[in-house]
């Protein structure tokens, strides 16, 4: 169906920053509106995210030349368009752009448009978003994929004030026989994971995700904290319930070492690679993301190495969901896993086209939110549709987060008998 109008507007994100919204209307009517997350611990390489720097409106975080970009250079050159020819658009946007990293329009701007576009056609042709997006996945077999949830349930880094080092404390529920047990079994815990804090005399605050973010002694006490929640929740830790870090190491990478002040330590890559694994011998740890820098391309080598690939090695600021960091990955051998995050590249078409590469090269993909979140619940009809068997979108805890699992269980209801949960490969 051609498109017909578009628009867009500046709305605020759950950090109270600005962000854009676009809003695609068809010739038949049908409307839709996307909206674009924000990261924090942001990686180097990633497409770039247009701020206005206008210092008298948001601190110079105002989004208006983005929205700016999306009404007068975005939208006469699509308008007329057939919105079902996604990736012929996203082309021409990324041409109009003419850099290499978006910095012309803003990844923001181009990305609210390319969702929009998906999720106004999906309208028009009267399926669920899921359903129209799977047919970019060529290994659709007619059952869907419902992703393992990872649910960030303690925050540190630069999400919660450096109450850690480490930045997401996660809990993967690999015994769920569903989407909708998967989110039962983490938010029980959740809720006595609070308790399990407060007995430890800490406060309850919460971080940019939702996990609780207490000022603890040192890097692994988060561990034990949850440990105690999860068999208080009545589930066996290493069976039903086991554990996924994303270190965020670039944040805490500083004059090639890397420093951990809450241990008061400074430790090259060997070093911090012990570091990890000491942990694991008392925790069961089976998803490592970003732990190290995202220029430290033998660290990943070297523990893939030494873990023999026997647990998921994720990249997020490594790759930044980028197909030419990706290659780079797979030659060098540097992981076995990628974080996917749409705002990382800028366009639908391309997330997928780093998806698929990396499926080709078996590596498995993490869906992502962002630490700066939208109730968007886009990616939630995404990891469906693509089957990439995880997602990570924060604690079961404020909407931004809980849109998406909401989204998950209402899929599921929709799709009973035609959804497996995906199975963990490592």
């Amino acid at each position: 169906m051609k498109i017909k109008s578009i628009s867009a507007i500046e709305i605020l994100d759950s950090r109270s920053n600005p962000t854009i919204e676009t809003t695609v209307i068809l010739e038949d009517g049908s409307c839709a509106s996307s909206a674009v997350p924000s990261g924090a611990s942001t990686g180097s390489y990633e497409a770039v995210e247009l701020r206005d720097g206008d210092k008298s409106r948001y601190n110079g975080s105002g989004v208006l030349k983005a929205v700016e970009n999306v009404e007068k250079i975005i939208a006469p050159k699509i308008i007329g368009l057939d919105a079902e020819k996604q990736r012929e658009i996203d082309e021409l946007m990324i041409s109009l752009d003419g850099t290499e990293n978006k910095a012309t329009l803003g990844a923001n701007a181009i990305l609210s448009v390319s969702m929009a576009i998906a999720r106004a056609q999906a309208i028009s042709e009267k399926k669920p978003l899921y359903e129209y997006l799977s047919k970019f996945n060529p290994d659709f077999n007619g059952t869907y994929q419902m992703p393992i949830p990872m649910m960030n349930i303690m925050n540190g880094g630069k999400h919660a004030n450096w109450a850690t080092d480490i930045q997401e404390y996660m809990i993967f529920p690999i015994g769920a026989k569903n989407i909708t047990e998967a989110v039962r079994m983490c938010a029980e815990v959740y809720a006595n994971l609070k308790k399990t804090i407060k007995s430890h005399g800490y406060g309850v605050g919460i971080g940019d995700e939702g996990g609780f973010a207490p000022n603890v002694s040192s890097n692994d006490e988060p561990f034990q904290l949850m440990k105690e929640a999860i068999e208080t929740s009545g589930y066996k830790l290493g069976d039903d319930i086991v554990f996924c870090i994303d270190a965020a190491a670039t944040e805490f990478f500083k004059d090639e070492k890397y420093v951990l002040n809450k241990e008061g330590k400074t430790l090259d890559s060997n070093e911090l690679s012990e570091f990890y694994l000491n942990i694991a011998k008392n925790y069961p740890i089976v998803s490592y993301e970003d732990i190290f820098a995202e220029d430290d391309w033998d660290g990943f080598k070297n523990f893939s190495t030494v873990t023999e690939n026997k647990v998921q090695l994720v990249g997020d600021d490594l790759y930044v969901t980028n197909p030419k960091r990706l290659e780079r990955g797979i030659t060098e051998k540097t992981s076995n896993s990628i974080l996917i995050k749409l705002n990382q590249i800028g366009t639908l078409t391309e997330t997928i086209d780093t998806i698929l590469l990396a499926r080709k090269n078996n590596m498995t993909s993490v869906v992502s939110h962002r630490s700066g979140e939208t109730e968007d619940s886009f990616i939630a009809d995404f990891v469906v549709a693509m089957g990439t068997g995880q997602i990570k979108t924060g604690a079961p805890c404020r909407s931004e987060r809980t849109c998406k699992y909401n989204r998950l269980m209402k899929i599921e209801k929709e799709l009973e008998g035609k959804s497996e949960i995906s199975k963990f490969p490592f």
